[in-house]
């Protein structure tokens, strides 16, 4: 484990989007990813709560201390002030993390939902974005759109796994797993044009990424009911599927290259995000 990142262990479908991504650029990127998946770790670690809020505690006075010792640490920094990311959007992400270290965790509304989802992985394609040189605020926008799509993928995804850990983000029946994925749809939907305005090299990559994440989204659709979807266990796109989104994204690019709507003219769902996040401020 010492020798790979974190980004090729726990993420196959970024790893594999990844490999089309300038190496210097993907180093970048997995710093982050090697981040957010520590301070993840702590949150999913079988351990007692208590345990748990100390760790995340250190973790996070680590970050706020810039403790560099801890080449994690260092290396976000490092991040923070070659892109100029705002602290606000790391504690925002902390906030989230932290928010799963609990007995029991439900979300009771839509607000809930977007709201953490947003917190967990927003800020993520929002971090992601200004790695990748995104400078315009409707495209940082979407960026954050397509992170809380594929949130909401992983929660309509996990169901199952995430009860047995007293984590209920959404009920558990398959009326209300499919009205997420939809909803992830949206997102998803809102992402799309904004791939523009990311520099070509990085362009494709991304465009690989989220074909992929959203394809989870429409095999569990395919489950039709509850029974088939808990039978199914923990649903994943297989390499061959991987290599057919990744020919089809081509096809994407070749759309985007040839599309007239701009950015700016989508209409983000932030309605509810905003009741309690200020995203100007981030951006």
């Amino acid at each position: 484990m010492s020798n790979k990142s974190y980004l090729s262990v726990y993420a196959k479908s970024f790893s594999w989007a990844g490999f089309f991504l300038p190496k210097e650029t993907l180093e970048k990127c997995s710093a982050l990813y090697d981040f957010c998946r520590i301070a993840d770790n702590i949150a999913d670690d079988d351990d007692k709560i208590e345990n748990k809020v100390k760790k995340f505690d250190q973790f996070e006075n680590d970050f706020n201390q810039k403790n560099f010792d801890n080449p994690i640490i260092k290396n976000m920094w490092n991040l923070v002030e070659e892109f100029n990311i705002s602290s606000k959007i790391v504690q925002d992400l902390l906030i989230g993390i932290k928010s799963d270290i609990k007995d029991l965790v439900r979300l009771d509304s839509k607000k809930d939902l977007l709201i953490y989802s947003y917190r967990v992985a927003g800020t993520v394609g929002l971090m992601m974005a200004k790695i990748l040189k995104v400078n315009k605020q409707s495209s940082l926008k979407s960026a954050i759109d397509l992170g809380i799509a594929m949130q909401l993928t992983n929660i309509s995804r996990d169901v199952m796994e995430d009860s047995k850990n007293n984590r209920f983000y959404i009920e558990k029946n398959f009326e209300k797993i499919s009205s997420t994925i939809y909803l992830a749809d949206t997102f998803y939907e809102n992402s799309y044009y904004s791939i523009k305005d990311i520099p070509i090299s990085f362009r494709f990559s991304i465009l690989v990424a989220r074909r992929i994440y959203r394809k989870i989204g429409y095999k569990i659709l395919n489950k039709k009911n509850l029974e088939d979807y808990e039978n199914s266990g923990k649903i994943y796109v297989s390499n061959t599927e991987k290599i057919l989104e990744t020919f089809l994204s081509i096809f994407d690019l070749i759309k985007l290259s040839l599309s007239y709507k701009r950015d700016d003219q989508i209409q983000h769902n932030h309605n509810l995000i905003s009741e309690e996040i200020n995203l100007n401020e981030r951006i």
